[in-house]
């Protein structure tokens, strides 16, 4: 069984993920800097329609216990959900399907695969309350 491939960053590794995603969006071929499957705790997309609504603009707002996967692992295309627990964010990342959507695979059952990689969600979990506890410190 494969480890899987996701890492945690912070609100500013994000921002600037997304602002180098939208400056290379008219691009024939653009060139992320970061590929790979990112996950931004505690964070959410939103989206507001400015200008005459004719622009979407995508924005980072804090939520306890939200989830951002960003997923660039062919480093051409970010693509970014919102969700509501650490193990369906990594399932869609690993998986690329979102749990209760109309997706369906007989190889993939999210409470399957939750199963068989518990211990890469603990350790991601754990690794979450680390950094937690880092910024707790430094804060006091």
């Amino acid at each position: 069984m494969a480890k899987i491939d996701v890492k945690i960053i912070d609100q500013p590794t994000a921002k600037a993920m997304l602002v180098e995603f939208k400056s290379q969006r008219q691009d024939n071929v653009p060139v992320l800097k970061h590929p790979g499957h990112y996950i931004l705790p505690d964070y959410k997309l939103t989206r507001q329609r400015k200008a005459f609504k004719i622009r979407k603009h995508t924005y980072l707002t804090k939520k306890f216990r939200s989830y951002v996967a960003l997923d660039s692992a062919n480093g051409h295309t970010l693509w970014m959900r919102n969700f509501g627990s650490l193990s369906e964010a990594v399932f869609w990342l690993e998986t690329g399907m979102k749990i209760g959507d109309t997706d369906t695979d007989a190889r993939f059952s999210f409470k399957d695969w939750q199963l068989t990689h518990v211990d890469e969600i603990e350790e991601l979990k754990e690794e979450l309350r680390q950094k937690s506890k880092v910024k707790q410190d430094s804060i006091e």
